[in-house]
C-alpha cells in the first residue's frame, strides 16, 4: 500500500528465467538458471512512485532469510524507507517463478501461502506513524492471502479515513487465492466502496460489478461511495468518471510488447504521481497511460519506471 509515504505488501522476490536464449520461451520446469528480482504489486508501485521523486514507505513481513534480507537491501537502493518492515523466524519471504517469453504474457508460479507476508496481523500496524501522509495505495492481493491481513487491510482503511488521508484501491484480482468468487467480489468491492480512488481494469470491472460497460462500472462504485473511479481499457487508454467530469484518456503506442506484467502498477504510478503533484486527473492518467506503456516494452514487473526525467521526455515525443 503506497503513500507519500507507502504501505505493503505480500512478496517482494520473483526469479524471473534467465535471459540466455535456451530459457525464453520454455516451461518453468525446464528452465535451468533464473535470475532474482525485487517484484510484486504493491511494491512495484512503491519503485515507480520514489523513482518519480516522492518519498515512500513500505511496510510488510519478511522471513529471516537471505531473500528477505535482499528485499531491504533493494527497497533501500530504490529509495524505500524500510522502518515499518518487520522480520520473523517463524515463516518464509514469499516469492514467485516467472518464465521468459520473447512476447506477451509470461507463465507465473507462486510460493506465498504461510508465507511471514501472509502472517502479517493488525498487531503490525500498531508502530505505523501516519501524521504526515497524503496518501495510501491498496490493492486486492493483500487481503486475499489470509485473514489476518484481510483484517490488516480493513484496519487500515479504518486509520485513513481517520486521519483523511486519500486512498487509491487497484482490485488486482487473484482468483487462486480466495476460497470461493463470491468471498473476492465482495471483500473487493467493500473495499473499493471504502476507497476515494478505485482503478479496475475492464475485465476486473466485468467480474465484480456485471458490467463491461466503463460507464456502468464507474457508475457502480460512484454509487457507493467512490470519488473517482478509472477504468483501466488496455491500449485504448482509460476512461476516468467523478461526480464532476467524464473523460476518456487514450493510450500510448506501443512498438513491442516484451513483458506486460507490471503495467497495471506502472498505470497505478503516473496516476499516483501525478496526483500528488497537483495535477488534474485527465492528466494523471495520461501519466498513468505512458508509464503502463514504457512497462510492457520492458522484461520484469519494474524495470521500465521511469525518473521523471525520462518521463517528461517520453511524454514530450509522444506529444
Amino acid at each position: 500500500m503506497v503513500y507519500e509515504r507507502s504501505y505493503n505488501n505480500w512478496r517482494a522476490i520473483k526469479l524471473f528465467a534467465a535471459e540466455g536464449e535456451e530459457d525464453i520461451d520454455k516451461e518453468i520446469k525446464d528452465v535451468n538458471h533464473f535470475k532474482k528480482f525485487l517484484a510484486g504489486a504493491e511494491v512495484n508501485v512503491c519503485v515507480g512512485v520514489s523513482r518519480l521523486g516522492h518519498s515512500v514507505e513500505y511496510i510488510t513481513k519478511l522471513g529471516e532469510d537471505p531473500f528477505g534480507m535482499f528485499i531491504k537491501e533493494s527497497l533501500s537502493k530504490e529509495n524505500i524507507g524500510t522502518k515499518y518492515i518487520s522480520s520473523t523466524d517463524k515463516f518464509f519471504t514469499g516469492f514467485q517463478l516467472k518464465s521468459k517469453v520473447s512476447d506477451g504474457d509470461p507463465k507465473i508460479f507462486y510460493f506465498r501461502r504461510n508465507s511471514a507476508a501472509a502472517n502479517f496481523n493488525i498487531d503490525d500496524l500498531k508502530s505505523l506513524d501516519l501524521s504526515d501522509v497524503r496518501h495510501i495505495h491498496l490493492t486486492g492481493i493483500f487481503p486475499a492471502l489470509s485473514e489476518s491481513s484481510r483484517n490488516a487491510s480493513y484496519k487500515l482503511v479504518e486509520l485513513a479515513k481517520e486521519n483523511n488521508i486519500r486512498i487509491t484501491f487497484d482490485p488486482n484480482l487473484r482468483m487462486q487465492l480466495w476460497s470461493s468468487k463470491e468471498e473476492m467480489i465482495k471483500t473487493i468491492n467493500d473495499i473499493a466502496f471504502k476507497s476515494d480512488i478505485v482503478m479496475p481494469g475492464i475485465s476486473e470491472g466485468l467480474i465484480l460489478t456485471g458490467s463491461d460497460k466503463p460507464e456502468e462500472i464507474a457508475d457502480f462504485y460512484l454509487n457507493k461511495g467512490a470519488k473517482i473511479v478509472i477504468v483501466k481499457l488496455g491500449t485504448k487508454g482509460a476512461f476516468v468518471k467523478s461526480k464532476e467530469e467524464t473523460h476518456t484518456v487514450p493510450g500510448f503506442k506501443v512498438e513491442k510488447v516484451v513483458d506486460t506484467v507490471g503495467a497495471g502498477d506502472g498505470f497505478a504510478v503516473g496516476v499516483i504521481g501525478g496526483i500528488l503533484e497537483g495535477l488534474s486527473i485527465k492528466d494523471a492518467v495520461r501519466r498513468g497511460n505512458a508509464i503502463g506503456a514504457m512497462a510492457v516494452m520492458s522484461p520484469g514487473d519494474n524495470d521500465g519506471y521511469p525518473t521523471r526525467e525520462k518521463l517528461e521526455k517520453f511524454l514530450g515525443s509522444e506529444a
